[in-house]
């Protein structure tokens, strides 16, 4: 029985530190077991990507900060074989980033990436999230972190089936 969990972060700015949002999913066999989603005060001020993702300061001012936020979605990883995301790299970068900035240790788990399962699996391009989920008929709410984990998700139980 394989345990993973897809992952998704939203960013304030151009900055890999600067996480705004996290969505996370544990998956269990072949069943989601757990579901997070936070909103996470990033360390500046600074919205560069409210229009893509509909977040702003006036948000989230009043939410914890990240290291606050992921001792609460830690719990997740225990156990899981790998972390899937969309366009892994950039949800790897963020963590490491955010991690580095509390000196906090970033799960050793290796990053799946859904962009390239998909097109390996099923060779869909273009590979952006909602072009996937079109096509394996998935539900999605683009940029809202756990729609988006949700779908990493129901991308790799798909392409296991």
């Amino acid at each position: 029985m394989t345990t993973f969990v897809a992952l998704d972060f939203e960013t304030a700015d151009r900055y890999r530190d600067s996480a705004c949002a996290v969505g996370a999913v544990r998956v269990e066999g072949n069943r989601i077991t757990h579901r997070v989603h936070h909103l996470i005060q990033p360390p500046r001020r600074t919205f560069e990507f409210t229009g893509v993702h509909g977040i702003s300061w006036a948000r989230v001012a009043g939410e914890a900060r990240f290291s606050e936020v992921w001792r609460r979605v830690t719990p997740l990883f225990e156990g899981a074989e790998f972390i899937a995301a969309h366009n892994a790299s950039f949800d790897r970068s963020v963590l490491r980033a955010c991690c580095a900035a509390f000196a906090m240790e970033p799960p050793q788990l290796r990053f799946e990436c859904t962009v390239q399962l998909a097109r390996t699996r099923w060779q869909i391009r273009p590979t952006t999230l909602p072009d996937v989920c079109r096509h394996l008929g998935l539900a999605l709410r683009h940029h809202d972190a756990l729609s988006d984990a949700e779908a990493c998700a129901g991308i790799v139980l798909a392409a296991r089936a």
